[in-house]
């Protein structure tokens, strides 16, 4: 249970990462360029205790899946990027694909 527990913060620290990166602009501004570096080294480590337990596909899948998901709404929410019907429908294959995986794959150990 703890693995999916760190799974959840891997992708957090990967969403503040990620979205940090458009606030850095090109790595000029300190504060976002480090909150993006920080961001990164707790995602990619909480992911490197996840895979001791979850197989690496089953983790990878869930963790880049739900980060574009979580990504692209913090785009919108807060940046004002403009998601059309074919994004949308996309993120939410996205979240079929990762309810697929935890619910019907037997490589999940639940």
């Amino acid at each position: 249970m703890k693995s999916w527990l760190f799974l959840g913060i891997a992708i957090v620290a990967e969403v503040v990462a990620t979205s940090g990166l458009k606030a850095s602009e090109g790595f000029t501004k300190l504060w976002p360029s480090l909150l993006v570096i920080a961001g990164y080294a707790v995602a990619f480590y909480f992911l490197s205790i996840t895979l001791k337990e979850i197989p690496v596909g089953v983790a990878y899948a869930i963790w880049a899946g739900m980060g574009v998901v979580l990504v692209a709404l913090i785009g919108w929410l807060i940046y004002g990027q403009t998601l059309d019907a074919a994004s949308v429908i996309g993120m939410g294959l996205i979240i079929s694909g990762v309810v697929v995986i935890n619910v019907f794959s037997k490589s999940v150990a639940h």
